[in-house]
């Protein structure tokens, strides 16, 4: 269950949900006909050495069999699957067109395995403030160490429930300058007081000309139905996770 001050590593409780996103970023990576190219999703999941999310991530094991629309082994035929996939493919869209506006200044808010630094195109002098748990930006840095990363990427190992906004600017973010701020796969994880909190703190932070990316959960018959595939295709992977016990209303 979670607690005010939980933490976790990539592996555990909420890190492990940016592994699950990362499987099926490196599962479309390798259709004939991807949606988009990530090839450091497939290095992300194979850096924790296990057979589940492997599995996952190779669409192994009858994953999604008997849905609508897909295959034994096709994870674009899971409800879930396809969610992942069409949102990357909107997030990807959305900072190219923040760049494109001429913003040079980009937050992702609980980065986990998100490689946009990495496999995106950036104009020179953008600066990436990936902001997430101590751990999991460490497991990330072990990871790709012998990767370089297309603009100027800078960690801010914090807890989102915390003074966020200082460390930020201690790494040298600039309230002036207009920010394309990303917060995917987020705010289910942050109990509603911390959500408000936290967007306030967005706002204050942004100067004329920003902008923010975020998804929200779905309503309660899609999310039923969510949670019984989800279920069925994380069992069929080998992976255990209680994703239930990790989300706020």
């Amino acid at each position: 269950m979670r607690t005010d001050d939980d933490s976790w590593d990539i592996t555990e409780s909420v890190g492990a949900t940016a592994l699950g996103v990362a499987a099926i970023r490196a599962y479309e990576s390798g259709q004939d006909d991807a949606l988009f190219q990530d090839p450091y999703a497939a290095k992300l999941v194979s850096a924790v050495g296990s057979d589940g999310w492997n599995n996952l991530m190779s669409g192994m094991r009858n994953l999604g069999a008997g849905e609508q629309g897909g295959d034994d082994t096709d994870l674009r035929g899971w409800s879930m699957g396809s969610v992942l996939i069409a949102r990357t493919v909107y997030f990807d869209e959305y900072f190219a067109a923040a760049v494109r506006a001429g913003i040079r200044q980009i937050v992702i808010l609980a980065a986990g395995l998100d490689a946009r630094a990495y496999r995106l195109e950036w104009p020179s002098g953008t600066r990436i403030f990936e902001l997430d748990q101590p751990k999991v930006l460490a497991f990330k840095a072990r990871a790709l160490a012998d990767d370089e990363p297309g603009a100027d990427r800078r960690e801010v190992a914090v807890d989102l429930r915390q003074d966020w906004p200082k460390a930020l600017l201690d790494k040298g973010f600039e309230p002036g300058e207009p920010t394309a701020w990303l917060a995917e796969g987020l705010l289910r994880y942050l109990p509603g007081h911390a959500q408000d909190k936290l967007l306030e703190q967005v706002a204050e932070l942004s100067a004329p000309g920003s902008r923010i990316a975020l998804n929200l959960g779905t309503d309660k018959d899609m999310a039923d139905q969510f949670r019984e595939r989800r279920a069925k295709v994380m069992a069929d992977a080998g992976v255990k996770i209680d994703l239930e016990n990790l989300f706020y209303p």
